[in-house]
């Protein structure tokens, strides 16, 4: 590799988290160790190195439990097991081993809000209504008429409710009907849930991404939802149709997250960050993270499934997080394994390779945690996968409306001119991406001038200033295509300045040119060319 790790100063007094860099590994599309078309964990551990070079700060690792994998991964059957398509625990000790050894922590995924329905438990909670987990899953009657209990709908589509014929009664699922919601009420499956997260600390993990977490409880009463009202974006699912108050959101939920966060700090420097979305995630997640007893942080979807990034759009997110110390630190991603890759959906193709840099320099600028998901260090595109391949419950039930994950889950390229690009099986779960071998990580690597590359400046950049990994951010300026704000701390002054559009624009105005340019893709400051972005050192 070619760049310099700089990691973070550990004389610093916040926490090893706050300002930290998080690369996100889909475990399925990393790297495949045994040539079944599936990668796994220790196709990870082998390839961590990777992560390394690029100056991460932690690993988020999405599912990798024991599953039947109807949503691959988040629909747990053993919350204390790896599934064998992903090896074992001595693979996964393994790769924490690695990873703390490279200097890199481990944040693994918990699905808290719902199992699958193969998991022992609800087989269990099926069986009886008076068995000792008759109430660890949400059950209810039916209506006299023999319709479910309430008007409540999945966000995948469709009612939430299934019939159960052994139980006679209707069960729960915010998800797919594989997915039965517990009862996040009940006091013996929070110790459960606890226990688990206990389980998996103990073997060194350094912290917790919590799935869906504001879909953790109910209202017990079983209230309909209240109709949406209508808007200019179009519905694609019949969840779009409701105000979500009933099935998800319980005020109960941040006495749970206290005790979340409670056993995490008995473990040291743990991290807890939240899943929210759904239209009241900016209250949600302000509240899941208030106090400093509740959790760390909280992962924006601001700009996953944003239609375009602007300078408002920016603009407006960073307000709604002040530098106050009464509200939550927030984190910030433009790609994961649910969205569509942003060189796709925000920029053209001729424009992909400058937009991703300003865009990378971008998201290192914003004062908060910042994700990086696999392959976004390359500018992978979004793959078109047919509808006759899709493998995505989601986009198969919503089809055409619903643009696939699949496309964004593709597996990674290491080797460009290799038949299986280096990921270790030429068919693998889900096709290659037509341009992607012309990216693969070898093929940067080589090339100082790469995305690759300038990730790495990025990262190592945002790393050695704390203006820009924990500092203050004032905004200075934002119009229709140019963004200027300060990042503040510790005796630095940076200025970033950036200009979203594809043709040259001026100077902000009211922004004063002072300094020299700490990093950009321009060295001149007189004006902006086109996706222009730069850091200058007041």
């Amino acid at each position: 590799m070619t760049a310099a790790i700089v990691q973070p100063d550990p004389s610093a007094t916040d926490p090893w988290w706050k300002g930290a860099a998080i690369y996100q590994i889909y475990p399925r599309s990393f790297a495949d160790s045994n040539g079944d078309g599936i990668g796994d964990l220790a196709g990870i551990t082998a390839h961590l190195d990777h992560v390394a070079s690029l100056g991460m700060d932690a690993v988020w690792l999405s599912p990798f439990f024991t599953s039947p994998m109807k949503d691959f991964g988040y629909d747990v059957a053993d919350y204390r097991d790896v599934d064998p398509i992903f090896g074992t625990l001595d693979d996964f000790d393994a790769l924490i081993a690695r990873a703390h050894e490279l200097g890199l922590r481990i944040i693994i995924d918990q699905v808290y809000s719902h199992t699958s329905d193969d998991h022992p438990w609800f087989q269990e909670s099926r069986a009886s209504r008076s068995g000792d987990k008759a109430d660890w899953y949400v059950w209810a009657d039916a209506k006299p008429d023999g319709s479910p209990p309430s008007n409540w709908q999945s966000v995948f589509g469709g009612p939430a409710w299934t019939w159960d014929a052994r139980r006679q009664q209707y069960y729960l699922h915010n998800f797919l009907k594989e997915q039965p919601q517990l009862n996040g009420h009940n006091p013996a499956v929070q110790q459960e849930l606890l226990d688990t997260a206990r389980f998996w600390l103990d073997r060194g993990v350094d912290g917790f991404r919590l799935d869906a977490i504001n879909f953790a409880m109910h209202n017990p009463a079983l209230t309909d939802n209240p109709p949406a009202p209508a808007t200019n974006r179009a519905r694609t699912r019949s969840f779009d149709f409701q105000l979500k108050l009933h099935n998800q959101s319980h005020a109960d939920i941040p006495a749970f997250l206290e005790r979340i966060r409670a056993l995490t700090d008995s473990y040291g420097a743990g991290f807890t960050v939240a899943e929210i979305g759904g239209e009241d995630s900016d209250r949600e997640m302000k509240l899941f993270t208030a106090g400093g007893k509740r959790l760390d942080s909280a992962y924006s979807f601001d700009f996953l499934y944003a239609d375009a990034l602007t300078p408002d759009l920016v603009a407006d997110s960073l307000a709604r997080w002040p530098n106050d110390p009464t509200i939550g630190w927030p984190s910030w991603a433009f790609e994961n394994h649910d969205a569509p890759r942003a060189v796709s959906r925000w920029t053209t193709p001729e424009h992909a390779n400058a937009f991703a840099r300003m865009k990378l320099l971008l998201l290192a600028c914003l004062r908060g945690n910042i994700f990086l998901y696999q392959g976004e260090e390359l500018g992978l595109t979004q793959v078109d996968i047919a509808f006759e391949d899709l493998l995505d419950p989601e986009a198969i039930a919503n089809w055409p409306m619903t643009l696939s994950r699949d496309g964004a889950r593709t597996p990674m390229p290491w080797v460009g001119n290799a038949p299986d690009l280096g990921f270790g099986s030429e068919t693998p779960w889900l096709p290659f991406g037509g341009d992607h071998a012309a990216l693969a990580i070898d093929v940067q690597d080589a090339d100082a001038g790469s995305l690759l590359n300038w990730t790495r400046r990025v990262v190592a950049t945002r790393n050695a200033y704390r203006a820009l990994r924990n500092g203050d951010l004032r905004m200075l300026y934002n119009d229709d295509a140019l963004l200027a704000f300060e990042r503040e701390g510790d005796g630095e002054r940076l200025l970033c300045v950036f200009n979203f559009g594809d043709t040259a624009h001026a100077w902000p105005e009211g922004v004063s040119h002072d300094g020299s340019v700490l990093i950009g893709t321009q060295d001149a400051i007189d004006s902006l060319a086109p996706f222009a972005a730069m850091v200058l050192r007041r």
